[in-house]
This record gives C-alpha cells, structure tokens and sequence, in this order.
C-alpha cells in the first residue's frame, strides 16, 4: 500500500497487460456455404468437443442460422450412428 490509506495506484497500460483478441467470424458466410452435410463426420467433429457436446456458437463463432443448421445436422449424425452421442476421447 502507498502512504495513504485506501488509496492504491495500479498501471494498467503497460505493454504486457494488452493482448490481441482475434475476431470470430462465421466460416459459412465466409465460405458461401448453404447447406451443412451431415454425412460429413470430419467437418461436424469442429463443432463438437472431447465428450461429444455441441459447442455453442460464442465459441465457434457461427452465426445463429448456421448454428441451428449444424445442431440439426449433428443429431442426423448421431441417429445415423456416424457420429457418437457419448464419447471419452473423441478427438
């Protein structure tokens, strides 16, 4: 603490505290893509985590028309049995 009480001086615009977000973006749009194959197990298993859940469009970064289209194509997947509702290790 400095010499008065209560009364703390932080820097907070020093050069190592900044850090870079890199932007997300919608790789549907990007790519001009408009209809999600669920047939294609390697391509949905990015939007998949290690236990099989469906990873929500904040971390993705899909946009909600693509992330309903993905969630949708997901389970035809899962029922189809090409890709596991459950897994250990799926990645």
């Amino acid at each position: 603490m400095s010499g008065k009480s209560g009364q703390d001086s932080y820097n907070f615009n020093s050069q190592q505290s900044q850090v870079i977000i890199k932007k997300k973006y919608c790789r549907f749009k990007k790519h001009n893509i408009k209809y999600i194959d669920y047939k294609d197990s390697n391509f949905l298993l990015k939007f998949m985590n290690e236990q099989g859940k469906i990873l929500p469009g904040r971390i993705t970064g899909t946009s909600d028309k693509y992330q309903r289209k993905v969630g949708t194509a997901i389970k035809r997947a899962r029922f189809m049995a090409i890709l596991p509702y459950v897994a250990d290790g799926l990645k």
